[in-house]
């Protein structure tokens, strides 16, 4: 077989995995927020979470991350996984492991290409994507 045969093959592989695959809704990752997010950044995700008192500065409002009119995919996975909090004060959010655990689902990052996710961080980001201000 040619190299763009097997490409071709693969690609094709990959569609049908993605239209196999379930994806999260935005309730599966409310209650993942519940769990997780709550307590710092409250029940609405504006903050004030019962454990945000006296963290300096507060806990960030998680309905006004959209800037634009676009909500910023790609962002908000790398300050939840950890692996980006370049410009955040402080290191008071934890990093949350076992959301980087389990099945992966294809999410659009907001370039075009499907990045294959953790179905946990991506419930979590549906969720916040659909409570935007």
């Amino acid at each position: 077989m040619t190299r763009i045969a097997l490409i071709s093959l693969g690609l094709l592989g990959l569609v049908v995995a993605c239209a196999e695959v379930s994806m999260p809704e935005p309730p599966e990752g409310r209650a993942i927020y519940d769990a997780n997010c709550a307590q710092c950044h409250g029940a609405s995700g504006e903050g004030g979470g019962p454990w945000a008192e006296g963290l300096s500065p507060a806990p960030a409002d998680l309905t006004a991350l959209s800037e634009d009119g676009a909500f910023p995919r790609a962002r908000v996975l790398s300050v939840i996984d950890g692996y980006d909090r370049t410009g955040l004060p402080g290191q008071e959010m934890p990093e949350f492991g076992l959301l980087l655990e389990g099945e992966t689902v294809p999410v659009d990052v907001g370039d075009g290409v499907l990045t294959p996710t953790p179905r946990p961080l991506a419930a979590l980001l549906y969720y916040l994507e659909s409570i935007q201000d």
